[in-house]
This record gives structure tokens, sequence and C-alpha cells, in this order.
């Protein structure tokens, strides 16, 4: 029996925000791959050994890919990833995948998975809290309400959009241009909140475009919303 390889979500950064059954993938499972060069360095990981101990005393599979625009060197790391991972899977090992957030949405581990699976290994996947969910419930305030659309957004990629849609908008993955996101943000008239590193110590929180800085970090995200009109 070959083993499979499950993509876990760890949630955004609270430990508290994992759920039970992540908990108990990284309990029951002895290998555990970390998006990373040092599996015990990186945010996933950290995050996870507060809320399952245990992980601390597992193998540890380090799969490094940093992010690059350069289509043919991110190819050839999620290469390596799979064929690292499956060498465990072939001994019929589980290999459990940490991942910020949630697997479905902006992860790595969809492009390590479709590789595994072409290759003839199973896969599953373990929901977590996605950083927008996470971030509406710290400030407080819904995503969208009644037939309200709500956008999802790599900020990065979509800076020639001028944010004109119906609904809500969630901006991800902003703080390298956000010099640009916050150009769009003014001319757009929404009502803005960014946190940045939610749910983590160095935690910060800005109301309006006006009190985000252009250096924010990489884990900023925007909820940009419609103003509401009487």
């Amino acid at each position: 029996m070959k083993g499979t390889l499950i993509g876990v979500g760890v949630g955004p950064g609270d430990p508290e925000l994992m759920t039970l059954k992540a908990v108990r993938m990284i309990r029951e499972n002895e290998v555990i791959a970390v998006p990373g060069k040092q599996p015990k360095e990186t945010v996933a990981y950290q995050i996870a050994v507060q809320a399952a101990p245990e992980l601390a005393d597992k193998t540890l599979l380090p799969l490094y890919m940093p992010m690059t625009m350069d289509a043919e060197e991110r190819e050839n790391n999620w290469k390596i990833a799979a064929d690292t991972a499956e060498q465990q899977l072939e001994q019929g090992k589980n290999v459990v995948f940490l991942t910020l957030g949630d697997p479905t949405v902006y992860s790595t581990f969809s492009y390590v998975k479709k590789l595994v699976e072409e290759h003839g290994y199973q896969t599953a996947t373990v929901s977590g809290i996605t950083s927008f969910c996470a971030a509406a419930a710290r400030m407080n305030v819904s995503l969208s309400e009644w037939n309200e659309p709500l956008h999802i957004l790599p900020a990065r990629h979509n800076l020639e959009d001028d944010l004109n849609y119906s609904g809500n908008c969630v901006l991800m993955k902003s703080g390298r241009k956000m010099d640009r996101v916050k150009q769009q943000l003014a001319q757009s008239g929404r009502d803005v909140v960014m946190v940045e590193n939610c749910g983590m110590p160095e935690e910060k929180i800005y109301h309006g475009v006006e009190e985000i800085p252009n250096d924010a970090g990489y884990y900023s995200l925007i909820i940009a919303r419609e103003p509401k009109h009487d």
C-alpha cells in the first residue's frame, strides 16, 4: 500500500484557530512536510506546534518552493517537492503537508498535489480557516450580506484592475506593491480595513487607506467594502 499526500490547513496564524481534524492528522502521521528550507523556522510549523506539540518529535520533510515569477523555476521546484514526497509515499507512509490558511486557496499544495496524482498516488485535503475569514472576524465585520457578491483577488496579480466590481473585495498578497494597491483603493471610494499578520503576535490593524503603510508585510490582507447607502 502506498501512502497518501494530505494537505492540511493550519489556519491564518492563531493556533486556537486550527481545526481538531488538522491536529489529529499531525498526531496520527509520522511524516510532516513543510514548505521551506528549515521546517521549524516556517510560519506554518510555528503555528501548528503550538496546537499539536507532538509535531516537534515528527519526521519533518522540508519542501523548498520560494516565490518567484520565473515559471520554469516554479515548476522545477514543484517537481522536486513532489519527488521528495513520493519517496515517502512509496514506502507506504502518509505525508501531511502543512499549509497556511486553507489548502484550496492560493496554496502551493495544489501544484504538488496535481503532480503526485499524475504519478498515481492518492491525495486528500483537510480544510483550514482562511485568512480573509479570520481577518473579517478579527475586525468584527461581515464579508458579504444578503445578495452581495464577494471577490477574492491576489492583489499583486491584478494591478490593472480598478476594482469596478459589484459587492465587496478581499485583496490578498498585497504587500510588495502596496503603493499601487493604495492608489486603486483610494480611487474606488470603498471602505477599507487591513490586517497585517492576522492572529500572530505582531498583528497590526489599519482603518482606511491613509493609515496603511507602503512597506506593509507579505501577510497583509485588505477588506474593501462597498459603501452602504441609505
